[in-house]
């Protein structure tokens, strides 16, 4: 009698990362998602309307919606900095570690060096 091996079974997943241009299309689309969740998520936490945070940061809220949803996806660093500064959040860049590290503030308008 013959043993027969158990081959693992490849999930739909592992076959799309092996295939290269779906990985890069995975990766892409999956980078989208989570900009559209961030924003919904501070959204939420702020309890802010489209049109509030739209008024906010200076942009149209078909603009903030179409981010929101997904369906927008080609927007500007520029546009991501007003919605999250609006928000009250500030990104930063840090290099090093420790007292001296060195960062920069990014807002939606300036960009704010210091350590």
């Amino acid at each position: 009698m013959m043993k027969k091996k158990n081959k693992k079974q490849m999930t739909t997943y592992d076959r799309m990362m092996k295939d290269p241009k779906q990985k890069k299309l995975f990766d892409q689309e999956y980078q989208e998602l989570v900009l559209s969740e961030m924003i919904i998520a501070a959204m939420k936490n702020d309890d802010i309307s489209v049109r509030a945070l739209a008024k906010e940061a200076g942009l149209s809220p078909t603009v903030i919606q179409a981010i929101r949803s997904g369906k927008k996806k080609n927007f500007t660093f520029q546009t991501f900095l007003k919605m999250f500064d609006a928000l009250g959040y500030a990104f930063v860049l840090e290099k090093g570690k420790g007292s001296k590290a060195e960062r920069i503030e990014l807002s939606g308008n300036l960009f704010h060096a210091g350590t």
